[in-house]
């Protein structure tokens, strides 16, 4: 099968498990794992932070974010489609007792105004108090999309005129640095904390890091304890965090300009009702459902080796990664032009 799934299908190269066997490994939870203290330094020092700290997912890493930032009873603004919100468990309010205040922006991006907006009056004690601002770049449900600069510049203005701290959930950051030939020491910049994934894009088996100033990193590995997050000998799967950033980096835009194929043959195909802006790895279409069902359009595509995801009963995604080949592609490429006609 031919596995458009998600971009966290894919399997370590046998380059990366190579290098994943050369760690220097130690026990991390006493901070004597080499190879994950390099991987630290290393993740730190790309985006300008002070530190940064390993861990097992993404959504505990943004969890520990969420958890440091703020207190119980206060309020997350964020988009209605963000990660921390729809897929994280409802570990925000589980984990940190906060609610989320859920903004519609454009495919999950919110602007400075209606952040502005969203904020609650500080000495208004009945509604819950704002204290933190979270986007997520690139966005998930919003296929993809990235972030302006520009735009995220005018957040951290807010952001600093109000006393909010400011996270960022990159979890496929990686993509937007690609595809937005953005620097990745602005984000440092602007970012009071960011996640990033090792195991989307990248690549990677697994893993996260969360980066910050090093009194947050420092707070941070008290959560990660907490959570159960402590690995002893987890170099091996720093090592991997390592390699996918040094060889698997700049060839996102390979599974860029793939999407955007798949995006384009999308287009023609007369029970595909839109197909939402491709700007990274991810194609989001939604079908004509007076035709057919999601389940039966998925259903049509596993008879040709082709798996897909449904996100609801008319949106299905696309997500291209390492592991698919050019020859998958022209496979793909040439069942959606002979399934224009179904």
């Amino acid at each position: 099968m031919i596995n458009l799934i998600s971009d966290t299908v894919t399997k370590p190269t046998s380059e990366m498990l190579h290098f994943m066997m050369s760690a220097n490994v130690g026990d991390d939870v006493f901070k004597n794992d080499e190879s994950t203290n390099a991987l630290e330094e290393k993740v730190a020092h790309f985006f300008n932070k002070e530190a940064a700290l390993f861990f097992p997912s993404g959504t505990m890493a943004n969890q520990t974010a969420i958890k440091l930032h703020t207190e119980p009873g206060d309020q997350v603004i964020c988009d209605h489609y963000s990660h921390i919100y729809n897929y994280e468990g409802g570990g925000a309010s589980f984990n940190s007792g906060v609610s989320c205040k859920l903004i519609r922006g454009d495919r999950g991006k919110i602007s400075a105004e209606q952040v502005k907006h969203a904020i609650n009056p500080p000495d208004f004690y009945h509604s819950p108090r704002t204290r933190l601002v979270s986007l997520e770049n690139t966005t998930n449900k919003g296929g993809g999309a990235c972030y302006e600069l520009e735009e995220i510049k005018a957040i951290r203005k807010v952001c600093a005129k109000n006393q909010l701290a400011f996270h960022l959930d990159g979890a496929r950051l990686w993509n937007a640095l690609v595809a937005k030939n953005h620097d990745p020491k602005e984000y440092g910049a602007e970012f009071d904390t960011i996640s990033v994934c090792f195991s989307k894009g990248l690549g990677a088996p697994i893993g996260s890091a969360l980066l910050g100033s090093k009194a947050f990193i420092d707070k941070a590995l008290r959560i990660r304890k907490i959570l159960g997050g402590g690995m002893r000998q987890v170099g091996y799967l720093a090592n991997a965090a390592s390699f996918a950033m040094d060889h698997h980096f700049k060839r996102l835009a390979i599974d860029h300009r793939k999407a955007k194929e798949l995006s384009e043959a999308l287009e023609a195909i007369k029970w595909v009702d839109s197909v939402e802006p491709t700007e990274t790895n991810i194609v989001i279409f939604n079908i004509d459902t007076s035709d057919f069902s999601a389940d039966q359009i998925i259903s049509e595509f596993n008879t040709h080796r082709i798996e897909l995801i449904a996100m609801d009963s008319a949106k299905l995604r696309f997500v291209t990664h390492l592991d698919y080949s050019d020859e998958d592609h022209s496979h793909v490429l040439g069942t959606l032009k002979n399934m224009a006609s179904l």
